[in-house]
């Protein structure tokens, strides 16, 4: 890593126990993609008042030559991520897999059709004009009613699978435009 990793803490306390796992961690990631620039990780509590039952969001924004991966592990409906070492795990993993992918496609492995990531919307607010999509390997992404192509934002339910293209916004990860993958 070109520059120094970099850890923070909210509505927590931090620990030595945990900064070392976190960094042992981001070290391992060397071995997904060999030009990580920056790596920062946040770790969040959900409620800091909680002594039991506090759910743990980690957040990691990674810098590659030409991309900054941003990966996001908040499920609020998963128990498991009441231990912050599994919400770290959960993370740090779905970090790896995107830190192979980007190495694939640096190297051309990519299959050329294999076309636009695809995901499944799980959640929806028609008062905010977004929504959220969930890909795969568990990331979220946001995206705005003007994104989702044919005025058909209104026409998506939770669970509706879809494509999508995503580019880094000003919060993070972000759909530039969705399209409803249909039935099947």
């Amino acid at each position: 890593m070109k520059l120094p990793l970099e850890i923070t803490f909210r509505r927590m306390d931090s620990s030595p126990a945990l900064e070392a796992k976190i960094r042992e961690k981001a070290q391992k990631l060397e071995r997904y993609h060999d030009h990580i620039m920056s790596c920062r990780v946040v770790v969040e509590a959900a409620h800091g008042q909680h002594r039991q039952g506090n759910l743990f969001q980690v957040r990691l924004d990674i810098k590659v030559p030409g991309k900054e991966l941003a990966i996001t592990r908040h499920h609020p409906k998963d128990h498991a991520h009441e231990d912050v070492y599994v919400a770290l795990r959960d993370a740090f993993d779905a970090a790896a897999r995107r830190l192979e992918e980007c190495g694939r496609i640096e190297r051309g492995e990519v299959k050329a059709g294999e076309g636009p990531p695809r995901g499944r919307v799980v959640s929806l607010d028609p008062d905010l004009d977004c929504g959220r999509i969930e890909t795969p390997d568990g990331e979220l992404i946001y995206f705005h009613r003007n994104s989702v192509l044919g005025g058909g934002f209104d026409s998506l339910e939770v669970g509706s699978e879809v494509r999508f293209s995503e580019e880094m916004g000003d919060k993070g990860l972000q759909a530039s435009s969705v399209h409803p993958a249909g039935k099947g």
